[in-house]
């Protein structure tokens, strides 16, 4: 897929979900022996992403304030399969919510469409290059400072998201086939 992608046959995206909340996101950190080092934290307030990635750092997605169910899934790809100029796959991995029963009998419709659904195997989300955009978007996209309020950190995250392809982008590097 990567390959048609490549020589432009295909349209291929990854997808997946992604939160962001006013808890925080801390990979890791450095600090003194002696230095006490804090950063604001607050419990409840959080936002779902749906997200569908090309590695040319294309990105259609869409947010919530609630979950993320097979209800949302249907909405999102319905509308997406009608703006695909070409044969288009999705690869997604094996969450509930990505092949529940409502999806699973919305494939056929989708693929008349020209959209089709790859799923990865169980546990291999380094195969997905959209986890990357989620370590971006929380490890270098947002500041401190957007985690000040929920509406500061939702309106940083949602221009981030809709900066990407333009001011903010991923190098995933050259895809190397038989590699």
């Amino acid at each position: 897929m990567e390959e048609q992608s490549e020589r432009d046959l295909i349209d291929l995206f990854y997808g997946d979900t992604g939160r962001v909340s006013e808890e925080g996101y801390v990979p890791y950190a450095w600090q003194f022996k002696d230095e006490k080092v804090g950063i604001p934290s607050t419990h409840g307030n959080w936002m779902n992403c749906f997200g569908l990635l090309k590695r040319d750092n294309k990105l259609h997605f869409k947010t919530s304030r609630t979950m993320i169910d097979s209800a949302f899934m249907v909405d999102f790809l319905d509308d997406f399969s009608l703006k695909i100029q070409k044969t288009t796959v999705i690869v997604l991995d094996n969450a509930s919510v990505h092949n529940s029963k409502i999806i699973m009998e919305r494939l056929g419709y989708w693929q008349n469409r020209g959209l089709y659904i790859f799923y990865l195997p169980k546990y291999s989300p380094q195969l997905n290059i959209i986890e990357r955009l989620w370590r971006e978007l929380k490890g270098k996209w947002l500041r401190p400072s957007d985690y000040l309020t929920a509406d500061t950190l939702f309106l940083a995250t949602t221009l981030a998201l809709s900066a990407v392809g333009s001011d903010l982008k991923i190098n995933f590097g050259p895809f190397l086939y038989g590699t």
